[in-house]
Order: C-alpha cells, then structure tokens, then sequence
C-alpha cells in the first residue's frame, strides 16, 4: 500500500523523553528501553520509522525478516513509548500502521534537577499570530489547505488580517516576534522556560543541503543561533496538506529553545552559559516574548519556514512551556 493512502497518525507520545536514574517511577521504563534496543533489528526498525510511518509488513519486507518477528519487535518498542501504531484499512483488510513516537531520549545519572510532581503550564501559539515582523523575499503565507494567503513574494501579506489562519510561513531574511501571555505565578520558583517549534530552511523549492543561521531570543535576550541543515520536501509531511504540491518545502525540524538558572539549551544541551532566568525579567513584563530572526549578517542567509500544527510533521504551533 502507498505512503499516499495512508492517514496521519496522530503522535501522543512524548517526543523527548527526559528520564532520571534517581526516580523510581523512570527507572521502570529505563528497563523497558534498555530491553527494546538491546536487538540491533530494532534501532534498524526505529531508524525506518524516523522518516515515515510504515506498515509491519513493509518493514518486514525492507528488512527481509518474518512478519511476526517485526510484529514481536513493535511489541517491544511499543512498550517503551518509542512507536505508536494504528490499524487502518488495507488492500486486504486492516494493517497495522507504525510511527516513531520519540526524537530524544535522555537519562541523567546525576540527582534529578526537578520535581517529578513540578507544575508546568503550556501555551500553544498558532505561527500567524506574531506581534511584529520585517521580512523580506522570498516570502509567504499558506493555510490549512495549501492555498497561498495574499501576494506571493510580498511582505504586505505578512500584515493580511487573516494571518491568524496561517499554517505555514517563510521568508528569506529578517524576523517575527510572537508575545505570549505571562502566566507565571509569582509566587512559584520557575526552574525551566521553553519553546518548541518545527521550522526548516527556505530555498527555491526545497533543498536538503541549505544551510540556515536562525537566532532566537527570548524577553529581547540572544540565546543562540541554531545552523539548520536544510529545506526539506523529499516526501509529503505527516500533516501537510494535500493541496499543497510536491517538488516545495513539506516538513521541518523539532527544536527546542530553553532557559534554565544555569544556562541557555537546546535540545537539552547547553549551548549559552551567559543567559539565565533572572536576566529574563519575567515577573517585569505581562507577556513573554521569543523572536525568530535571520540576520544580515548571519554566515548563512538561508531564510526560514516555520510550521503550524495543520503543515509538517508535528501537530503544534509554538508552544512555551513554563515548569515550576
């Protein structure tokens, strides 16, 4: 059966697993990974499904082994919660359709920074509503079902008061600056600010080797540029519509953007020991700003498409999370 045919699957699971030898309760499913990847078919199966959702069959038949070894296989990796299935309707019946549910995994030997009872709050911001921007060609906007916003190539779209709709946006150079809501609690101690998003770089159609310098900064504060690989459209994204033609920008790159007391980090390494929390000025301000930009005078000017939760391969917009 074709990619094509198949539905999305919607990923519940976590995408970076954080786990702590000095909790009990993670100690658990260290085992149940440990015993996942001790057969070298799995990380082989894990490696397939890093790229699309694939039916047990067609691992099977990719890695030339019986079909109830691969079903025994996500059996394992199912238990871990490092691949969700789904039947869905076949050609001869249903299948059993596989996705990796996981992009991370850590386990930290040290004692465990926070409380496994912390409290966090969450707010996920659709990608049309930022507070400011300056952009510059090649740009745009598209909605849910793949239909250009406005002028191709005009940063005036980029003001169209439908941008709220916007599932997927690009340009070249320049920044978009979204504000959210200030929902920390004054009298809580915040341990860790983050905000996750897929983006990816903007070339003329799509490249996979197109490099891209993005910064990020948080209250008006640098935390880091991160260099992304390229533009990616190789295949169709999990939830990119399907009005949305073959041959452009498909899908992007999960990345995670945090600060913490001690540093700033992405993808949970440390990556600015110069930025912290009380530099941030949260309680001084009534929302919490994150900016995206390519500068002028980054190495690479390799622009950016940034995704919302109907585009790409990862149902969100922006989303901070505040952990206490």
């Amino acid at each position: 059966m074709s990619n094509k045919t198949k539905k999305a699957i919607k990923i519940i699971g976590e995408r970076d697993i954080s786990l702590n030898l000095d909790n009990h309760q993670h100690q658990e499913q260290i085992i149940k990974i440990a015993k996942a990847l001790s057969i070298p078919a799995r990380l082989q199966i894990l490696n397939l499904l890093k790229f699309k959702a694939l039916s047990i069959q067609e691992i099977a038949g990719t890695l030339d082994l019986p079909v109830s070894s691969v079903a025994l296989h996500i059996r394992f990796l199912e238990d871990a919660k490092m691949v969700i299935t789904e039947s869905q309707p076949g050609l001869r019946g249903s299948m059993r359709v596989c996705v990796s549910s996981v992009q991370s995994i850590h386990i930290d030997t040290a004692e465990e920074e926070f409380d496994p009872s912390k409290k966090a709050v969450s707010v996920d911001m659709p990608i049309g509503n930022y507070y400011h921007c300056y952009v510059e060609p090649t740009c745009g906007l598209a909605d849910a079902n793949g239909e250009m916003m406005d002028n191709y190539d005009s940063p005036k779209a980029f003001f169209t008061p439908r941008r709220g709709q916007a599932q997927l946006i690009w340009f070249q150079q320049g920044y978009v600056e979204y504000r959210f809501p200030n929902y920390a609690e004054p009298q809580l101690s915040i341990k860790e600010l983050s905000f996750s998003l897929e983006l990816c770089s903007e070339a003329p159609g799509y490249m996979e080797n197109w490099p891209s310098d993005i910064t990020i900064s948080i209250n008006d504060l640098e935390l880091t540029t991160y260099r992304c690989p390229g533009d990616f459209g190789a295949r169709h994204g999990n939830y990119t519509p399907a009005g949305w033609q073959n041959g452009k920008t498909q899908y992007g790159i999960l990345k995670t953007f945090s600060v913490r007391q001690n540093g700033g980090f992405l993808d949970g390494d440390l990556v600015n020991p110069h930025i912290s929390l009380t530099q941030l000025n949260i309680q001084d301000r009534p929302y919490i700003s994150i900016k995206i930009e390519i500068k002028e005078t980054a190495q690479y000017v390799g622009g950016i498409n940034i995704f919302g939760e109907k585009f790409g391969d990862y149902p969100q917009g922006i989303l901070m999370r505040i952990i206490y």
